[in-house]
């Protein structure tokens, strides 16, 4: 297998169309997203999730309303929310149907299949079918999500679709596949990305990875922080944060890049390193596509 043969890499390829779908199909969307003022919990699992935490933070720092972010087993369905938003791409995972069916409070799901279970579920559906994807590891769809969801708070995204063009098309990539750990941080919402680009590369290439909100990372993580390791922050580093690491002799990956679109070059490293390894990208060991549990088990 190479990398122009998986799914995987046609559906990394895919984001900046996918972007500029969504941002153009946007005002289709609009009333059925959280609005201004509006109470929100947003819900997902695993890559979905991390979408959720990372739109939470910039939606609450917008003041567009008090948002707050679950992994769909945690959701305290019992809280009033004016919203929930539960992000699924293949609209059958049980947590989520489960999160839906208890909550008190209007739902809205972004699914990849309009006639999925959690579609049907929820009050109010969005369907990025143009997003969807055949690999089992998330990509395009996440990340299609969350650009709407910002479009949706008035930011532009041109930089990063663009930024992501030129990724794509020059595979600029940190060169760090030989690295035997690596650590990504973030600071505000940056966090759910660095979050999921740790997810992404254990997912894909069974590697050694970590996340942490940037202030956290000197509270004891960096103790394992050396030469031929890697430290990769998503957005600006906080004061003092270089100088750190530097001492440390671990490789810092830091680049003026908008956080989504910097994303890729991970998901690009996870497939690479992945297909080196004799790994397939598409179907990593012990993951499916989506997990759906027997309706008798005791959540």
């Amino acid at each position: 297998m190479t990398v122009d043969t998986s799914h995987a890499s046609r559906e990394i390829a895919g984001q900046p169309a996918a972007w500029q779908t969504a941002r153009e199909r946007l005002p289709e969307f609009a009333r059925q997203l959280p609005q201004p003022g509006e109470r929100v919990a947003v819900i997902g699992c695993g890559t979905s999730w991390f979408m959720a935490e990372a739109y939470a933070a910039l939606r609450e720092t917008a003041g567009h309303g008090e948002t707050d972010a679950f992994a769909a087993s945690e959701f305290p369905a019992s809280r009033p929310y004016d919203r929930v938003l539960a992000i699924s791409r293949s609209g059958t995972t049980t947590e989520v149907v489960r999160a839906i069916d208890a909550s008190t409070s209007p739902t809205t799901a972004i699914v990849a299949q309009a006639d999925s279970v959690v579609a049907e579920h929820a009050r109010h559906a969005v369907a990025l079918d143009f997003a969807d994807e055949e690999s089992v590891v998330q990509t395009r769809f996440a990340t299609t999500a969350l650009m709407l969801l910002r479009s949706s708070l008035g930011e532009p995204i041109d930089t990063a679709i663009a930024q992501a063009r030129q990724i794509i098309d020059t595979h600029d990539v940190p060169a760090v596949d030989d690295a035997s750990q690596l650590t990504f941080v973030g600071q505000g919402w940056c966090y759910g990305i660095a979050r999921e680009a740790a997810l992404k590369l254990r997912e894909t290439a069974r590697a050694w990875t970590e996340s942490y909100p940037q202030m956290e990372y000197r509270h004891g993580p960096i103790s394992i922080a050396e030469p031929g390791r890697v430290v990769w922050v998503f957005g600006e580093p906080v004061p003092g944060l270089r100088d750190d690491i530097a001492a440390t002799g671990a490789t810092l990956v830091d680049d003026a890049l908008d956080p989504v679109a910097d994303l890729i070059r991970v998901q690009l490293l996870g497939v690479a390193r992945a297909e080196r390894q004799g790994y397939d990208p598409d179907r990593p060991r012990h993951l499916t596509r989506s997990v759906v549990l027997d309706r008798t088990a005791t959540a």
